[in-house]
């Protein structure tokens, strides 16, 4: 058996010149856990040429969604930013990730932190029921340069109205994106707000603590870093797919 299923493109968004999403079929075979990602791309001269890349979609979708930045010389996204309905995509069979509640201890809170890119995972989280019965709030933080890069902040912003979410998003989800170099209502790199205590302020939450608080982090390197020196000092411990913790991290990218 093939280690790809392939997949044709439905639709094709392109937010700013440098962000684009993409959705396609998904093959009834393919089953995968909230906040995981997978390997896809495309043939390029005869072979597979695959990166990383989370499910924007919800596990219970019927078609898969993705999103990606756009690398003018990357082998990959310099092609993928080209593609358009009807293109063929292979997808990987099997999808993994830390970024599952299962890898996390019981807590009060879970913040998901992610910036550019690292939304996508938590796009896929925020409408899973299962996160919603695990945790009396959802924060999601999505830190990005520019507003424009705010993908899905309308969406994410109209999910109470859902028929099927609605309820448990309206009570239990914040979401909070912040900007660093243009006027916003927020503003600032995230670990920067964490650490200050803004954004728990902002919020209306206490200062994050370990013995409540659970925390997810994907995105960029700088962010990885910051977060996991101020986690790891305030003694928060973290998890894997073999042993629970207070956080965890994607630790997989697509092209930098």
């Amino acid at each position: 058996m093939s280690a790809w299923n392939v997949e044709r493109v439905l639709s094709v968004r392109h937010w700013t010149d440098s962000l684009f999403s993409f959705t396609l079929t998904r093959d009834q075979s393919f089953r995968f856990r909230s906040g995981q990602f997978t390997m896809i791309g495309l043939r390029v001269d005869g072979k597979p040429l695959l990166r990383a890349y989370s499910m924007v979609s919800a596990a219970w979708e019927d078609t898969l969604e993705f999103l990606s930045i756009k690398v003018q010389n990357g082998p990959l996204t310099s092609r993928l930013r080209h593609i358009e309905q009807g293109a063929e995509i292979l997808v990987g069979r099997k999808p993994v990730g830390t970024l599952l509640p299962d890898n996390l201890l019981p807590g009060r809170n879970l913040y998901l932190l992610g910036t550019g890119t690292g939304l996508a995972p938590f796009m896929s989280l925020i409408r899973d029921p299962d996160v919603y019965e695990r945790f009396e709030r959802v924060v999601l933080v999505h830190g990005c340069r520019f507003v424009g890069e705010l993908a899905y902040g309308a969406m994410i912003e109209q999910l109470p109205a859902d028929a099927f979410l609605g309820p448990l998003v309206a009570n239990q989800l914040i979401y909070y994106p912040t900007v660093t170099r243009e006027p916003f209502r927020n503003q600032g790199r995230i670990s920067t707000l964490v650490e200050s205590g803004k954004l728990a302020s902002d919020v209306g939450l206490p200062p994050l603590d370990p013995a409540s608080d659970r925390v997810m982090l994907c995105g960029s390197p700088g962010l990885l870093a910051d977060m996991t020196r101020y986690l790891d000092r305030n003694g928060f411990q973290e998890g894997s797919n073999a042993a629970m913790g207070a956080y965890v991290i994607e630790k997989a990218f697509v092209e930098k």
